[in-house]
């Protein structure tokens, strides 16, 4: 079923002219049918997700963030396509909005138990390097079995900050993000 995130937030409680109790960080969670279509989907709503979550509660979302989010997103919810028949649940929860060190927790679940499988290394393989790409822009990893099928839990820091030591180009944003140097023509010889 392809049901629309909701976004989970506290009520804010009457504070009678005090300042208002900052609500609970957003979480939404979104099932599918497991066709490939979902996988552009969850991606669409993770990204849909850290937006509102930056508009609506002042969250500190980085564009690197944003794309890390995205292809982890995009890797996830491919494996479990590819590999687990049935529905899957994506949880998205922030973690840690209102200190310097704010992230997302995206969990997927699928319905098979076993534990994915992190493949060597091998610069000839075409595809099948998902794992790989997840583990290294994540701060965590967490494979749970969770009857009749597994949960796994990934935590991506939104802050720029939080991305030091990961990787020759840890300190830069995307490709896709950086904006090119502008086209400057020639000057016409005198």
């Amino acid at each position: 079923m392809n049901a629309a995130p909701t976004i989970r937030t506290a009520p804010r409680p009457r504070t009678g002219g005090r300042r208002p109790v900052p609500a609970e960080p957003p979480a939404a969670v979104a099932e599918f049918d497991g066709d490939l279509g979902c996988i552009a989907q969850a991606r669409h709503r993770a990204a849909g997700f850290l937006n509102r979550a930056r508009a609506e509660h002042g969250v500190a979302v980085s564009a690197r963030a944003l794309d890390l989010t995205r292809l982890v997103v995009s890797e996830m919810v491919t494996n479990a396509c590819k590999y687990a028949p049935g529905p899957i649940r994506m949880d998205l929860r922030l973690t840690g909005a209102r200190t310097e060190d704010p992230g997302i927790e995206i969990s997927v679940r699928d319905s098979v138990p076993l534990p994915p499988v992190v493949r060597a290394a091998e610069p000839r393989r075409v595809g099948q390097h998902g794992l790989e790409i997840v583990l290294a822009v994540a701060e965590s990893f967490e494979m749970r079995p969770e009857p009749p099928g597994k949960t796994i839990t990934v935590r991506i820091a939104l802050a720029d900050g939080g991305d030091a030591g990961r990787g020759a180009g840890a300190d830069r944003r995307c490709a896709r993000t950086r904006r090119p140097a502008p086209r400057r023509r020639p000057r016409a010889a005198d």
